[in-house]
């Protein structure tokens, strides 16, 4: 290929996932001028300057809080994710959460920490301080999920498995998920209800300004006398305040999430990870794999996966020309595209269109090449943000 593709990385993505770049149509580097995509993990990039040659942005994880994901919609660019990638590592670490509040293991760990003398004075301590850190066990609890994606649905059935009732809520759940809950998780009507009969309340929600402060101090009073809540998610998700006061009323038993703060730091019944969630080489890999293979796809091919932002459109392509148009979701712009290919001439093989929200996106597969001008005379429609063209390479 005469020009490479260019990626910019603003993180260290996992070198498993950036080796599915072929060496001889791709440039990798954390460096490269006018890329064509962006990888990024943690970076935040909404004061980042991003380069008119920027196709598609990709998040090796699945939240994309720190992307300008609106910005890039307005500029017809899609922005990728890697959901359910690191589902079983965040799975993972929920349910090891919930053995270490119904435990009590970290202040047990403390306090053997803290021992001293022979080894007789040391046993004496432990029998005579243990009955302070005596736990409940999982079986036979009730889980309460709130949301239903491919982590909240392998939590969901992980807890199955160790014996727990599991009840669910989800009003966005998609046809997809619903397949694939498990029949014995319960629906409740209303996060109130979940949390009224649940031990345990597991958050898997994104960051939306619907789900921030999600859960305050009227459902932390909502919740169940001596329940446990998990947050996995995003802090904002939860008020610290709101649960501290419901930890200290003793109307709570616990608090573990992945978010430290000045506000829970030293605080009783609460629990905090340095955001490990997804810190597993499993996640990283998986995720890496999946972003790549997804910008892969649409730099030369125009088909789009796992966006926050566009609809899903895979075409299987029928011919070695091929058009991509990213457009406002409003009438008539299938039609316009349409008879500005016909007017010069250019005849339709395949097309498929799908929109999301406000957002529109369009392939069209002709006979022939689509030539310059003619991309110049799509552009110029008003409500068109994007176009490329997509040439089968040799």
């Amino acid at each position: 290929m005469a020009n490479p593709y260019r990626i910019l990385t603003l993180n260290k993505i996992s070198a498993q996932g950036l080796k599915r770049f072929p060496a001889e149509s791709y440039q990798v580097a954390s460096d490269v001028d006018l890329p064509d995509a962006i990888l990024v993990r943690s970076q935040v990039m909404h004061d980042m300057e991003i380069p008119a040659s920027v196709k598609a942005i990709a998040r090796a994880g699945a939240g994309t809080n720190n992307v300008p994901v609106a910005k890039m919609s307005a500029r017809g660019i899609p922005v990728f994710n890697a959901a359910g990638a690191n589902a079983n590592a965040v799975k993972e670490l929920v349910i090891a959460g919930m053995l270490l509040s119904a435990r009590n293991i970290v202040p047990a760990l403390q306090f053997v920490a803290g021992l001293a003398g022979d080894d007789a004075t040391v046993h004496k301590l432990v029998e005579d301080g243990k009955k302070h850190f005596a736990g409940i066990e999982l079986r036979g609890r009730t889980l309460g999920v709130i949301g239903l994606g491919a982590i909240g649905r392998q939590v969901a059935d992980t807890a199955l498995a160790l014996g727990m009732r599991v009840q669910g809520y989800d009003p966005e759940i998609t046809v997809e998920g619903a397949w694939s809950l498990s029949s014995q998780v319960k629906k409740a009507q209303s996060i109130e209800e979940l949390l009224r009969h649940s031990d345990f309340v597991t958050l898997h929600v994104p960051l939306l300004d619907a789900t921030r402060g999600l859960i305050d101090a009227s459902r932390v009073k909502a919740m169940k006398s001596g329940s446990v809540l998990l947050n996995f998610s995003r802090d904002a998700i939860v008020d610290s305040d709101a649960v501290l006061a419901g930890l200290h009323e003793k109307h709570l038993r616990g608090y573990v999430c992945d978010f430290p703060s000045q506000t829970l730091q030293g605080q009783a019944g609460v629990v905090t990870l340095p955001h490990l969630g997804a810190s597993t080489e499993e996640a990283e890999e998986n995720c890496a794999v999946m972003v790549v293979d997804q910008v892969r796809d649409y730099l030369e091919h125009g088909n789009i996966a796992n966006t926050v932002n566009f609809p899903t459109l895979i075409m299987p392509r029928e011919s070695a020309h091929r058009l991509a148009v990213a457009n406002a979701n409003v009438p008539n712009m299938l039609g316009q595209i349409s008879s500005a290919l016909a007017g010069a001439g250019i005849n339709i093989h395949t097309m498929m269109n799908k929109s999301r929200g406000e957002m529109a996106y369009t392939l069209v597969d002709t006979d022939s090449p689509v030539p310059p001008q003619l991309i110049a005379q799509i552009e110029a429609i008003q409500g068109v943000l994007m176009v490329r063209c997509l040439p089968l390479s040799e």
